[in-house]
């Protein structure tokens, strides 16, 4: 399997280079030269297999012969048994005779980023130990994406992982889930601004060729191809639930950044039959609009209760756009620069016409949100987070409408636990969600943070001052 960037200008890699290199070095991101294809007959065959030996025929084509298959199915068992409900990693819950929640929340830190961020770890390890080197990583988050990366590579020795988020703007039992961990190779560091701050400084810093090769420094946000792959397997999980490949479903999305709508993506790409993917979005919702408009227009990010979609740049979505343009990359790196410069790019009504085929999307207000809370624990008695109850507020609207859903059955995305949000599910609910057993002392832990000014060169001079040297 070889990988190619949306902007055409990055040299062609394998897997293990596009698990190094993160962002491409033209600014793009990577994808593969071509889709896997699963014939009807491939996917009936993977029916009533474990999620690991599941995972490990889903994600095999992405890899290659990049990891022997035993080494590999190795690597996948180690990164779930951590899980709540192994064997079952990902279950799915029945809420109506049409509605499914996927529960991706049974990971170490409590949200879907552990699903592939927990494999991460394990395959920055085994790239490090065939070459010898060490690894510094950099990443951005909005919430949920740095504990589950730092979960993932805390304690190894060959790798210091550095995560920014957004001063205030997380909710407290994520800031503390980064901020308390002990381990001498994690920085968990605050930066002044907004969630799309933090990712522009990652990716000048990865954009920055000659300090990218002094540091050997790698991405383990969504941008970084290997998270993509490891989400994959989850829609595969799903859908075999409910009896694909004879079977359509469509799946509802919580979206901020992307990646894990696009993973849903690749996996109809593949062959699986997804009759619709929505995304549902809260009130920052540039993805909304341009599924609606066809002109994606940024308007800046408004603070919300589920701040892990407080986005207003999809980074991910120039992979799904790179595929919707025929694959020309000039194009994709046109919108893109338009979109930093100018604030917006329009996409022409035939493309459009084609995306919409499959893909739809929602939004929902802060009170809507809270509603849909509200609803599955008076209907279903299920506490959910605030970013899975804009996903449920869009399904239960998007079935009540009609038009979008043909006979298939739908699923909702379950994205994080409810005790990340306690306050707005306690609103919501009257009844405040309790912390696992193994975050029971979470608020009484030490922090260990920093606050930085919203500037790439002072992340780049923290840099500097602490990361692992190659040798």
């Amino acid at each position: 399997m070889q990988y190619v960037s949306t902007r055409g200008e990055a040299p062609i890699l394998g897997f293990d280079g596009v698990l190094r290199a993160g962002l491409a070095s033209d600014g793009g991101l990577y994808v593969p030269q071509a889709w896997p294809q699963f014939s009807a007959d491939k996917i009936r065959s993977l029916q009533g297999l474990s999620y690991v030996d599941l995972a490990v025929e889903v994600m095999m084509p992405f890899i290659g012969d990049a990891i022997p298959r035993p080494e590999f199915r190795a690597m996948v068992e180690q990164s779930y048994r951590r899980f709540s409900d192994y064997p079952d990693v990902t279950p799915l819950e029945r809420m109506t005779d049409r509605l499914s929640l996927l529960d991706l929340t049974r990971g170490p830190t409590l949200a879907f980023k552990d699903v592939a961020l927990q494999l991460l770890g394990q395959l920055f390890d085994h790239s490090l130990k065939q070459s010898g080197g060490v690894m510094n990583i950099l990443g951005a988050t909005s919430g949920d994406t740095g504990s589950a990366a730092i979960e993932g590579c805390r304690g190894r020795k060959a790798v210091n992982i550095f995560i920014l988020f957004p001063e205030g703007r997380t909710s407290e039992i994520q800031r503390l889930q980064m901020t308390t961990v002990p381990d001498a190779n994690v920085h968990a560091l605050q930066v002044e601004g907004t969630f799309d701050d933090g990712q522009t400084i990652v990716k000048t810093l990865s954009n920055d060729a000659a300090f990218k090769r002094e540091l050997n420094l790698t991405a383990v946000n969504s941008i970084n191809w290997a998270r993509i792959m490891a989400q994959v397997v989850y829609y595969f999980d799903a859908a075999l639930k409910l009896g694909a490949p004879d079977k359509p479903v469509s799946f509802v999305v919580p979206s901020g950044n992307f990646g894990d709508a696009f993973a849903g993506y690749v996996a109809m790409q593949m062959g699986l039959p997804v009759n619709k993917l929505v995304l549902a979005t809260n009130k920052n919702d540039i993805l909304h609009r341009f599924v609606q408009t066809g002109t994606m227009q940024r308007r800046g990010i408004v603070p919300s209760p589920s701040p892990s979609m407080d986005i207003d740049i999809s980074s991910n979505f120039e992979r799904i756009l790179f595929d919707y343009l025929d694959r020309d990359s000039r194009t994709v790196a046109a919108h893109m620069k338009s979109l930093s410069e100018e604030g917006q790019f329009s996409v022409a009504a035939d493309v459009m016409t084609k995306m919409r085929r499959h893909i739809a999307s929602g939004s929902a207000t802060d009170a809507e949100t809270r509603q849909a809370i509200t609803h599955a624990f008076q209907n279903w008695n299920r506490l959910v987070d605030t970013h899975t109850g804009a996903g449920l507020w869009t399904a239960l609207r998007l079935l009540n409408q009609g038009g979008i859903f043909g006979e298939e059955q739908i699923v909702c995305l379950k994205t994080a636990h409810p005790a990340k949000f306690p306050e707005d599910v306690e609103i919501s609910t009257g009844k405040k969600p309790p912390l696992p057993e193994h975050m029971k002392d979470l608020y009484t832990r030490p922090e260990r943070t920093l606050v930085l000014p919203n500037d790439a060169n002072a992340v780049r001079a923290y840099l500097h001052k602490h990361a692992l040297r190659p040798h």
